[in-house]
Parts: structure tokens; sequence; C-alpha cells
């Protein structure tokens, strides 16, 4: 018989040093994380229309590729850098137009960010604590989330996890650090071109350990660290370079900017403005009269705050916002655990020598745990729960690695009581977090407060044994884990069991994101709005909007056009073209939609956080001489109008870009496209935000339309032919 290919021998055997079970149990690992994320992916349908528009324009046109256009036309980008979008419009282009197409690079980066994550948690502390990091990892609910749609948090997450273990494998080195700090540079580089300055926040982190801890004199420490400087520079600002210099006349306005600038956007609405909540153009952040809205409020009428003080619209700040009722679920179930793991892990390795790489791993991923939580919980801006997502590899690692420490130590007693402190402060924020959706499956909280303080006090017991110490110790410590891994692991299973639509998304059963979240419940409409359709608002109406159609609201701006009944506190109705979005109604939570882009109900327009449901009778209209014009259809606001692009797979101009406040086009730019005979509709209803600085914008346009041009009602949405004048 022959014997087996070397290559597949050392990829199922691993290292001739490994145990035999640690390379089948690091694969398996693998294997069960891809054949989580991959089960009822399509469920999500387009997930966040908003972008998925711009991955279909991207694997239509490679200049639509390259800007992160909304459109194939190349009408006006996306808010972020387009390097997330990439890998989607790539395997859009190979494969066609889907569900899948578009979710699968999302998941090969969860099951990516996994590997590396084992990888270097591994390299210091075992196979057995790279294998318990990346279960925690995977068992995350937001990373179980988020990995499965397509925002840019999931190539964020994965080429963050990179840089750490770059940089840590830098730290190894006297001799060719200077590469691994180059390759660190690239993964930070490229982690900017997907989410702008969110990549840098753990950059202070990286650097100061790297000069503090490194082999070597200290002017060979900074060279090297200036290298990885300059090449996360080239990495990053290449693409900036291009589109800075780029004649603006002949390349998309930049969404999400007031300038047409991609510098303003990074450094204001995507950057300073997330921390201060001064976001132009922005929707229920923090600043002044309307908190950035973009909309101009009647006099003495400001968005109510939701989630408490300090958060402008966006909740409330401070050191509990982790733990608070809207986030808690989502990342908080092992961070108790993990800070004090960071703490006995800093404690036990204090002593060691300045190069010791057991303790700078403790510093690389605590300090970035610490500095990233930290400006979670304290930013003003625009903030929303599926952010955290960039916590869990850090959080996991901590898990993984202190564990391991202590473990070894487990026969001193402050060690053993260290392990027990962990697991017993799981056990009980998990009754608390569970505590919060008493209805869904309530044994779950019991069973792992018992369970949880069983494994503690056995921890605690085997240390003063002499003899079955390692077999109780073992009995309790896979109690321990089997306890602290339950709550997240249940949670993981029922976000993946539903679907998930739109531009605010949480993980979890549906009911457990607390006041004013988005997964309330039947008829708990989504984060920024009190009530879904035909329900009761209660705590979840103190959101940006009073009430959904039918039904009675909390605080908020009172009432959004269309809707009957009591508004709730406010000021009543908006006026004029450019009130607030959502004219139609949202689905319930937990509804999924029954084929991609359907993520509202029938015969209602889209609105600023959801998609339109696209009847076949519009997608017939809009089809109808397509190629014959520029763009089939022009719509106010981007998910209205990723919606028709997504049915039709023609060109639709979001006019004003996501939140419809963005000066693109003016009104006198739209109506030379009207005039050249490139546009051939305009979708009334779409919910946009109104005008932008400096007159014209998205209000101006629909009044424009509205008075000139004839309308007609096609599956329940208001079409305007702009080929038939009054």
């Amino acid at each position: 018989m022959n014997s087996p290919n070397p290559f597949v021998r050392r990829l199922w055997r691993g290292r001739p040093e490994d145990a035999p079970w640690v390379r089948p149990g690091f694969l398996g690992l693998l294997l069960v994380t891809a054949a989580l994320y991959l089960w009822n992916l399509s469920a999500s349908g387009y997930a966040n229309s908003f972008y998925s528009a711009a991955v279909q324009a991207g694997s239509e046109s490679w200049k639509a590729f390259f800007f992160g256009s909304l459109d194939a036309a190349n009408a006006i980008t996306v808010d972020k850098p387009p390097a997330a979008l990439w890998p989607m419009a790539l395997s859009v282009r190979l494969l066609g137009l889907g569900s899948w197409q578009i979710l699968l690079p999302e998941v090969l980066m969860g099951v990516a960010t996994v590997g590396v994550l084992y990888a270097s948690v591994r390299r210091r502390f075992g196979a057995g604590a790279g294998l318990l990091a990346g279960v925690v990892l995977a068992l995350t609910p937001v990373a179980a989330l988020m990995f499965r749609f397509n925002n840019p948090d999931a190539l964020l997450a994965l080429l963050m996890t990179v840089a750490v273990y770059c940089v840590l494998r830098a730290l190894e080195l006297a001799e060719g650090a200077a590469r691994w700090l180059v390759w660190a540079g690239v993964a930070l580089g490229f982690a900017f071109l997907a989410k702008t300055l969110q990549a840098f926040l753990i950059l202070p982190v990286l650097a100061l350990v790297y000069v503090v801890c490194a082999p070597g004199g200290i002017g060979r420490r900074f060279g090297r660290l200036g290298l990885g400087g300059l090449a996360m520079l080239v990495s990053a600002g290449w693409w900036v370079a291009l589109v800075e210099l780029w004649p603006a006349s002949s390349r998309p306005y930049v969404g999400g900017s007031q300038n047409n600038s991609f510098l303003e956007l990074t450094f204001g609405y995507n950057g300073l403005g997330r921390l201060n909540g001064d976001e132009v153009g922005s929707v229920g952040g923090g600043g002044a009269r309307g908190r950035g809205t973009g909309l101009e409020l009647p006099a003495g009428l400001e968005l109510p705050v939701r989630g408490g003080r300090g958060g402008g619209g966006w909740g409330e700040t401070g050191l509990g916002r982790m733990f608070n009722e809207q986030v808690g679920g989502q990342i908080s179930w092992l961070l108790p655990a993990a800070l004090l793991l960071l703490v006995a892990g800093l404690v036990v390795t204090w002593r060691a020598s300045r190069t010791d790489t057991a303790r700078a791993a403790f510093l690389v991923w605590g300090g970035s745990l610490l500095l990233t939580t930290g400006v979670f919980s304290f930013m003003a801006g625009i903030f929303h729960e599926y952010y955290t997502v960039a916590m869990a590899p850090y959080l996991a690692a901590l898990i993984g690695m202190g564990a391991a420490v202590l473990w070894e130590e487990r026969t001193r007693f402050p060690a053993s009581a260290a392990l027990a402190a962990s697991v017993a402060v799981t056990a009980v924020w998990a009754w608390v977090l569970l505590g919060r959706s008493p209805d869904w499956l309530p044994w779950l909280r019991w069973t792992v407060l018992v369970a949880g303080c069983a494994a503690a006090l056995g921890l605690l017991v085997a240390a003063r044994l002499t003899r079955a110490a390692r077999r109780v110790g073992l009995t309790a410590a896979g109690l321990g884990l089997a306890a602290a891994l339950a709550g997240p692991f249940a949670y993981t299973l029922a976000t993946l069991a539903d679907g998930h639509q739109g531009s605010i998304v949480t993980a979890g059963p549906a009911g457990t994101a607390g006041p004013g979240g988005m997964r309330g419940g039947p008829g708990g409409g989504r984060m920024l709005f009190g009530e879904g359709p035909g329900g009761q608002g209660g705590q979840g109406g103190q959101g940006m909007g009073g009430r959904f159609p039918g039904g009675q609201g909390g605080q908020g701006i009172g009432q959004f056009p269309g809707g009957g009944g009591q508004g709730g506190q406010g000021a009543g109705q908006f006026p004029g073209a450019g009130q607030l979005p959502g004219a139609g109604q949202a689905p319930a939570a937990g509804q999924t939609p029954t084929a991609p882009g359907e993520n509202v109900r029938p015969g209602t327009s889209g609105g600023l956080l959801d998609g339109a449901k696209v009847g076949s009778a519009a997608k017939a209209e809009l089809l109808a001489d397509a190629d014959a014009y520029t763009w089939v259809a022009a719509a106010v606001g981007a998910q209205n109008a990723a919606s028709y692009q997504l049915a039709t797979e023609k060109p639709v101009m979001a006019i004003g870009g996501f939140n419809g406040s963005d000066p693109s086009p003016t009104l006198a730019q739209f109506k030379q496209y009207v005039a050249e005979g490139r546009i051939h509709y305009f979708i009334g209803s779409g919910g946009g935000m109104g005008g932008g600085p400096g007159g014209g914008g998205s209000s101006a346009i629909s009044s424009w339309v509205e008075s000139t041009f004839e309308e007609t009602t096609v599956d329940g949405a208001t079409f305007y032919d702009l080929t038939d004048r009054k």
C-alpha cells in the first residue's frame, strides 16, 4: 500500500512534536465553525441592501469596484472605503448574484479569524489554549452575527487579528522582526480601507508594547517600528491618494461626505464625529439641534436620547455600556472573566524578563481589549451593538491564555482561586443576562448558575487535594467550561436560526435586545424606532421615531409619514418632502424575507434602515427599455434605491447617499440628467433625510419632480416617469 502524500500527512498530523489530537482538533474547530456559520446562511437574503447593492455594482463595473460605488453608473459611493466590498464583489462576479454568493466570503473571514487566533495563542500557550480561544470566538454571539453579514466589520476583525499575530511574531525575534512588522502594517493599512480610523484604534498598544518588550537595542526597535508604519501608510494611502487626486468630475461622489472628499469623510463623519457626536449628515448621533441628523428641526425640538444620558441617540455612555441591556448579550458573556484572567496573567508573568513573550501577549491582547472597550463605552457618536465584534478576538485570546496559565499553576491556591472566581463570575453574569429574557429557555439560567458555582467550588477543592486531585480538577474544569459557554452558545444558535436584514442588526433570540433594541419580539421594530406595525412600543419607543403606522408609540418625533393614530411625545409629523425615513412599515422582529432583498412588507417603500419590497410589476416597469438609460430610476436614500437595483440588476441612483442628506446630486445636476434622458423614473416616498447643506438636496429634487412629472402607483410605490411632464 502506498504511503499517504507527505503534504496530506503533514496537514493531518501537524508538527512531529505535537500530540496526536492537536492537528485533528484544530481542523475540527475550523470545520465546525464553517458548518455553523454556513447553516441557514441564505435566511438573511441580501442582509444589508446598502452594501449588497455596492457589491452588485462592483461585480458589473471595475470602476464601481475600485471606488465602492452604490451603482454601476457610479453616481455615489458607500460611506466607507471599498476593501470590505472587494471579496464579495469578486464572489458575485464569479458565481452570480445571490445571498450565498455575497455572504460566503464573510463566513470564510470568520473561519480565517478563528484560525489566526488559534495560531497566535497556541505559539506561546499551547494547543489547548489556542483551541479554547478559537471556540470562544466562534461562539461569541456578535461574531456569529457579523461573520454571516455583509457589513465591513468581518474583514476588519480578521485584519486586526492578523496584525496582532504579526506583532507577536515580531516580539519573538531579535533578527527578522522587521518583516513581521511590515506585514502587521499591511494588515492595518487594509483594515483602514475596510473601516477607516477604527483600524488604528489599537495602534498605540501595538507600538508601545513592541518598543518596551521587543529584543534588541532601542534604536533598532524604533527603526523596525518605522518600517511597519511606512508599510501601513502605503497600504492605506495608495487608494486614498488616487481618490483625492482623481478629477471629481470623472469619479463618483464620496458618499457620507458633504464636500465630496474622502479625507473629510475619514476625519469627520467616520472619524472624530464618532467620538464627539458631531456628525454632519448623520442620523440620530450627537451634536446640536437634530444631533447630527442633517435635518433642520423646528425651533425648540431635539431628538430624544435613547437609553439615557451622554450618548446622543445611540444609548447611554459610560463604563456600563458594554454590559447594558442593548450590548450585554452581544459580547459581554465572558468579558468579566477575560478582565480577571488578564490581571491574573500579568501577576503570574510580572517578574519575567523584559522580553518575555507570554507577558507581552497579555499586554497586547489585554491592551487592545481595554482600549477598544473604552472607546466604545464613551463614544458619543454613532454606535451600534454589532461594532463589538472587534472586541471578540481580544477577549477570546485572553480567555485561552489566562486559563492555560492558571491551569499550569492550579496547585497553588491563588491560581486555583482565580480560576474559580473566573468561572463563578461568568456563571453569575450569564444568570443576569439570561434573566433579561425570562421566557426564553428559562431552565438554562439556573442550570448555568448551579453548574458554574459547582465547578468553581470543585476547582478550589482540587487545589487542596493530594490524591485524585487531577481527576477532580479536570471534572471541575470541564463543568466550568460548559457552564461558561452554555449561554453564548445558546445565543449563537438563536442567531444562526434567524435571518438578519437592514442596517442595524443584533445577535440573540427575539426579545433580548432590551429597551430600544432591534430584536424586541413580534412588532418590535428597529433600534431607532419605537414600534413595528401593529405592536405596542413600550420602552422600545424611546428611539428616534415615535411610531410606525398602526400602533401606540413612545417618546420620539411623533409620527412617521403615512401613519395613523396618536404619535406619542414629540413634534407630530415632519413637514415637506424631507420627512423622516420609514414611510413604509418594517417587518416584525425575526421576520425573514422570502427572497433576497425582500426586507419590507409588500406594497411599501423602503426607509433609512431597510430596503423596499419590489413587486413583479415594478420590476417589469423598470426593465422596460432599461438599456436606453444610464439609471433606470432614482430614489431618495440608499436603502430604497438598493432594493430596486438588486431586483433589476440595473443602476438605480441613490439621491443623497445613505441618509439622503449628502448634497449629491444637486437639483441643477439632477435636472441636467433628466434633460439628457439619462434617468427613466423617480421613485417617491423613499424616506430620505432631506437636503444637505448648501441648498438643493433630496428635498428640492423631490419637490421639483412632484410638481413637474406625472405620477403613477406601481406595486404600492409611487413612480414618476421623468420622460412624461405634466
